[in-house]
């Protein structure tokens, strides 16, 4: 795949500087790759700050969340590479104030360490820490020993969380909401090609150009099988059924959420189902239920 790029060493902190400088909104801490909020008011207020991050190369995830209404800080690794615990912690330090701070982060095994470790080291410090874990991927849910991997549904929790959290959520509400909306969440993938990190002189996995793969992860990881090509139609159908498989998703149930995300990448589609619903039920979301239809 063709792409223009400049120093493959410094595409994200290219990717960070270009973000801040594009919009006022938005800041670098000095010496890593964390943007935050720049709220009117200091950071430090009444309100629990979210921070969600991972490898770039998903974009626009994660630092493209950061505003209103969703996060107040990301973090960011190497393209495909977990930050690093030091990264995470400047952000748990720069953003959390008296309300406290949850962690939103992807089932990964390099996310949970330095995620899990940064809170842990910042709890220590008497910091008012929590983390959720988002493990939406519907195909590896009951065939893997670390569980499923954590997909396009992330978004959604974002701003799930990001409206608990503005209309005033304690940080136990706010971790009560994003884990009732995970464990709503079920996403499935297909690719149609692979990709090629920056300065790589191949890609990361084939696929020959009759077939697609279900089920692989957002970084290329190997998904659950490769089929033929197939009209539009079946392919959605095929990814349908495979959400509805989790059992995590019930169309009868009442209104859900469908998004369809590219992930950065048109050749690779993630397909997420969420069962949000507008009702008492789900306070203190009501208000903003109407945007997510």
């Amino acid at each position: 795949m063709s792409k223009p790029i400049g120093d493959p060493a410094r595409v994200v902190p290219d990717l960070v500087d270009a973000l801040v400088r594009s919009d006022r909104r938005l800041a670098r801490i000095d010496g890593h790759n964390v943007v935050l909020r720049v709220d009117p008011s200091p950071p430090a207020d009444d309100r629990v700050a979210l921070i969600s991050g991972g490898g770039p190369g998903h974009e626009p995830a994660h630092a493209g969340y950061v505003g209103a209404g969703m996060l107040t800080a990301a973090v960011l690794g190497e393209v495909f590479t977990s930050p690093s615990v030091d990264a995470v912690l400047a952000a748990i330090r720069a953003v959390t104030g008296a309300a406290g701070c949850l962690l939103i982060v992807k089932n990964y095994t390099g996310d949970r360490l330095n995620f899990g470790l940064a809170a842990q080291i910042a709890r220590a410090e008497g910091l008012n820490v929590e983390m959720v874990l988002v493990d939406d991927d519907a195909a590896t849910g009951g065939g893997s020993r670390v569980g499923a991997r954590g997909l396009a549904g992330t978004v959604l929790v974002h701003k799930i969380a990001g409206a608990a959290a503005t209309t005033g959520a304690t940080l136990a509400e706010a971790q009560a909401v994003a884990e009732r909306a995970i464990s709503g969440l079920s996403t499935m993938g297909v690719a149609l090609s692979p990709c090629i990190l920056p300065g790589a002189a191949a890609a990361n996995f084939t696929l020959p150009r009759d077939e697609v793969e279900f089920g692989l992860g957002i970084h290329g990881e190997q998904g659950v099988s490769r089929e033929g090509v197939a009209p539009v139609a079946e392919l959605v159908g095929r990814l349908v059924n495979g959400i509805l498989a989790s059992g995590r998703v019930s169309v009868s149930g009442g209104p859900v959420v469908a998004m369809v995300n590219g992930w950065a990448g048109r050749p690779q589609w993630n397909w997420g189902w969420s069962p949000v619903r507008c009702s008492p039920g789900w306070s203190p979301l009501e208000s903003k239920c109407a945007g997510w239809r």
